[in-house]
Order: structure tokens, then C-alpha cells, then sequence
């Protein structure tokens, strides 16, 4: 246990004084990275918003069937059940239908309106719940070829509006992520060399003493991780102030805006995940790029 103790002492020192050593090299990969982290946290988290709110669209948004004259809805409720795309469903006949509408529209008398029509001039109605949005178009379809069907309504354009956004966000974060990454690699890589080739002389003295390589270049490896750790708390730093300036910002706006806010913020699960998300890329991307660096030096 004390061997395993002054080891891993050694390597946290080494570590602490290869980071001071380095300067502003080490403030280049670190930058490159909380840069990437940033974008990607910004583009991770936007993404979640967006989704969360086609969910709200998809479990929100019902389909409603109008059917024929004289057709009852229970006539055909087994079928609409039946059906894979429904989550839920409501029937609400006319006989329902008539008395809410008749108090909407201020008419104290409901007889009397009845009787001046002469008879209940609506017709049986049917709120269908989907069970995501994608498969709306699908679940109106069927609905509309079903017996006694009039006609089926949705709110289809917003949905289509909002799942393009969705799709196009993510091409987005993929691309400009692939992009980051490389670089953020290609930096700390270039930064490890640097710092390698500036302690060349106490490593081959280390390795004339019969020390091993994975026991010489693992506290550069250390620090690689260690650029990718400092990377992504400061792009979480920044991620947190921007919400909160945001925060204080639709604070003052109408209740509309503040509504539409709420409604967009992420989960707990989500709120913890990210900064987690965050420091695990940056720390594999620090990972990478010191291999990569010590990989020529080890062999050598």
C-alpha cells in the first residue's frame, strides 16, 4: 500500500510540474478544447431543448376525427385502439359536444338554441393522441380511411418545422464537433511533443536508471487528460453563465415568453448529465491526443 501511495504521489507531482513547465503551450490545448466543449455543449443542450420540445408537441398534439352524420363513435372506437400509433383516445358525441359549445359562444338558453336549429347540428368527434409526433401523418392516414370518418385535423406544420430544426441541429453539432475534435487532438498532441522533447534530457537519464516507458510517459499522459478535464469545466463555467444571463434576461418578458422558456428547460437528469458528458470528451480528447504524442517517443 505505501509502494502504490509514493507511485502515485510521484506521478501526481510530475504531473502538477509538467503543467507548470509548460506555459502557454499548455493554454493552447487547453483553449482549443473548452472551445470545442463549448460549441458542443451549447449544440447538446440546444438539441435536448428542441426535442423536448417536439415531445411536447407530440404528446400534446391530438388528432381530431369529425365523423359522418348519424355515425356514433363507439361504433368505431375498437378499430382507432387497435391502432399502433395511438397512445390514448377521447370520443365526445354531440350530445357532449353541444351544451360546452352553446356556453362558449354566451347562450344562456341551451334549449332554446337547440330548438331554433331545430335539432344538435354537430357531430360525434374523436381526440386521438399519437405516440410521437413522426407518426402523426401516418396515424391521420389511417384514421381517414376508417368507416364513417368526415374528416381528420392536425397540426402538421409545426411539427414538420420544428422535427427539420431537430435534424438539422444535429447535423450541425456532428460536423462542427468531427471538426473541433480533430483540432483539439492535433493541439494537444503538438503541446505533449513540446513538452516531451523540453524534458528529453531527464528522460533518458530516467532511462538509463532502468526506468520503464510506460513509468516515464505517464505523467504526460496525465497532463493531456489534465487539459481535457480544465477544458471542459471551463466550457461548463461558461454555459452556466450564459443560462443565467439568459434567466434573468426572459425574466422581464411577456408571460408567453416566459411560459415557452420554462417549457424548454432540461430535465435534472440532463442538467447533471452534461457537465459529466462535458469533462468525459474532454478528458478522452486529452487521452488521445498525449498517446498519440508519446506513442513516436515510446518506440523510439
Amino acid at each position: 500500500m505505501f509502494k502504490f501511495l509514493t507511485k502515485l504521489d510521484y506521478l501526481l507531482k510530475e504531473t502538477f510540474l509538467g503543467l507548470l513547465r509548460g506555459g502557454w503551450m499548455n493554454w493552447a490545448a487547453v483553449s482549443t478544447v473548452a472551445v470545442l466543449l463549448f460549441l458542443f455543449g451549447l449544440s447538446l443542450q440546444t438539441s435536448w431543448q428542441v426535442e423536448k420540445l417536439l415531445n411536447q408537441f407530440g404528446s400534446q398534439l391530438e388528432v381530431s376525427v369529425y365523423l359522418e352524420p348519424g355515425i356514433d363513435a363507439k361504433s368505431i372506437e375498437h378499430l382507432v385502439v387497435k391502432m399502433p400509433e395511438v397512445v390514448s383516445m377521447q370520443s365526445i358525441t354531440k350530445e357532449e359536444a353541444w351544451p360546452k359549445l352553446v356556453k362558449d359562444l354566451g347562450i344562456a338558453d341551451i334549449d332554446g338554441a337547440t330548438q331554433q336549429l331545430g335539432e344538435n347540428p354537430l357531430v360525434d368527434e374523436m381526440k386521438v393522441k399519437a405516440r410521437s409526433s413522426q407518426v402523426v401523418p401516418v396515424l391521420a392516414t389511417n384514421l381517414a380511411k376508417l368507416h364513417g370518418v368526415d374528416t381528420v385535423e392536425y397540426v402538421d406544420e409545426a411539427v414538420k418545422r420544428i422535427a427539420q430544426l431537430h435534424r438539422g441541429l444535429n447535423w450541425f453539432t456532428v460536423t462542427i464537433t468531427s471538426i473541433l475534435t480533430l483540432t483539439a487532438i492535433a493541439v494537444t498532441t503538438t503541446t505533449i511533443r513540446l513538452i516531451v522533447l523540453a524534458r528529453k534530457r531527464e528522460i533518458e537519464i530516467m532511462q538509463l536508471v532502468g526506468a520503464t516507458s510506460a513509468w516515464i510517459y505517464l505523467p504526460f499522459i496525465l497532463q493531456g487528460i489534465s487539459f481535457g478535464l480544465v477544458g471542459g469545466a471551463i466550457a461548463w463555467s461558461f454555459i452556466s453563465v450564459i443560462e443565467q444571463f439568459l434567466g434573468k434576461l426572459l425574466a422581464n418578458q411577456p408571460e408567453f415568453i416566459q411560459f415557452l422558456a420554462n417549457g424548454l428547460q432540461l430535465a435534472p437528469t440532463q442538467i447533471l448529465l452534461l457537465p459529466l458528458i462535458l469533462l468525459s470528451f474532454g478528458a478522452t480528447v486529452g487521452l488521445i491526443g498525449s498517446l498519440f504524442a508519446v506513442h513516436r517517443f515510446a518506440k523510439a
